[in-house]
């Protein structure tokens, strides 16, 4: 006697939080180069920088969290 069991993966939920996970880590990235801008006194970069961090929607972790 042979059963068939279907499996039919919800896959929406990993990717949503797969994009936040990636989305967070992009903004870290953004906010170290935003630091090394600002201290080599780069006022271009770091205007592009900071657009680039608010179109992530910013961070809205409290620092050092």
């Amino acid at each position: 006697m042979s059963s068939k069991v279907s499996f039919k993966a919800n896959t929406s939920r990993i990717k949503k939080k797969l994009s936040f996970f990636e989305g967070g880590h992009q903004l870290e990235k953004l906010e170290f180069a935003l630091a090394i801008a600002q201290t080599k006194g780069d006022e271009k970069k770091t205007i592009v920088l900071r657009k680039k961090i608010v179109e992530l929607g910013g961070n809205i972790e409290e620092p050092g969290t």
